[in-house]
């Protein structure tokens, strides 16, 4: 005996219901929020993705009721809203952890150990890809590169950075967030939860004292490039195949630039067929022809 698409609570061709609403003191006092995030640009569409991360600091996820919600207050369909909260993916659609601990397996983290890193934790938390821990505290992903390489392999807590990690590390990181000890990242402010962390990227200030004082820079290791710009670091030698001095450690042939030379080759400009007349280029052909 088959069953109808109604007895299976399937509706055909209707339309879905509409969204619970949030009750009234939580809905008055998102909309100030709104009135406030939506003053700050000329068309009033363009707050659509500071109110996502402000529904999600409510419910640590954005909710149809959160979409719904913005929809209204932006005077947008919620297929515009649904298809903005659907493409990014700091926009939770569902329940998660207090805390969202992402490691990094792009190319140099994952060769760096940022693969081991995230097979430990899956193993220790007891949780894949995507999920939650059953008190609630940590959910576990792996995320693509957030331009911390210099510092591979990298465990981000709610957006902030843990450099340099091990799987060791890792593992103490977690058990200390889900034991509710304190966790100070390797560079940034002090960690708060996602909730948190999402009304402040929504654009409201971050209150708990001394959090802007503490947030920091970037590291030793991202300054680099712009120490050696100033002067103030010794420039790096750059191997050349003949000539010049030898390297009395390594025993290489080394080139020393002078000051008035490109440090990269991709700063300086390049002959090409177009610009070099001694080797124009000529058509392409097949290959013994």
């Amino acid at each position: 005996m088959t069953t109808s698409s109604s007895e299976r609570g399937i509706s055909l061709g209707m339309p879905e219901l509409p969204a619970p609403a949030y009750p009234d003191d939580v809905r008055a006092r998102l909309e100030a929020d709104a009135r406030e995030v939506i003053a700050r640009y000329p068309d009033s569409r363009s707050a659509l993705l500071p109110l996502l991360h402000l529904v999600q600091s409510e419910e640590g996820h954005v909710t149809r009721t959160g979409m719904q919600f913005c929809a209204d207050v932006l005077e947008l369909t919620t297929a515009e809203v649904t298809a903005v909260a659907t493409f990014y993916t700091m926009y939770r659609r569902r329940p998660s952890g207090d805390y969202q601990v992402g490691v990094c397996t792009n190319t140099l983290c994952a060769v760096m150990g940022g693969d081991a890193i995230f097979e430990t934790l899956q193993e220790h938390l007891g949780v894949g890809n995507g999920e939650t821990t059953d008190d609630g505290k940590v959910t576990l992903e792996h995320i693509e590169c957030n331009a911390a390489c210099d510092y591979a392999p990298v465990v981000m807590v709610n957006w902030e950075f843990f450099d340099n990690q091990t799987p060791a590390s890792a593992k103490r990181l977690v058990d200390d967030l889900r034991a509710g000890r304190d966790v100070e990242p390797t560079r940034g402010a002090r960690m708060c939860t996602f909730k948190e962390t999402a009304r402040i990227l929504a654009g409201f200030p971050d209150e708990r004292p001394g959090a802007v004082e503490e947030s920091g820079s970037a590291g030793p290791a991202s300054l680099v490039g712009l120490r050696l710009a100033r002067g103030e670091a010794a420039p790096a030698r750059v191997v050349h195949p003949r000539g010049g001095p030898q390297d009395a450690v390594q025993g290489r042939t080394v080139h020393e630039p002078s000051p008035t030379e490109h440090l990269s080759s991709h700063d300086a400009p390049q002959e090409t067929s177009a610009s070099d007349p001694s080797h124009p280029a000529g058509p392409a052909t097949e290959e013994g022809e």
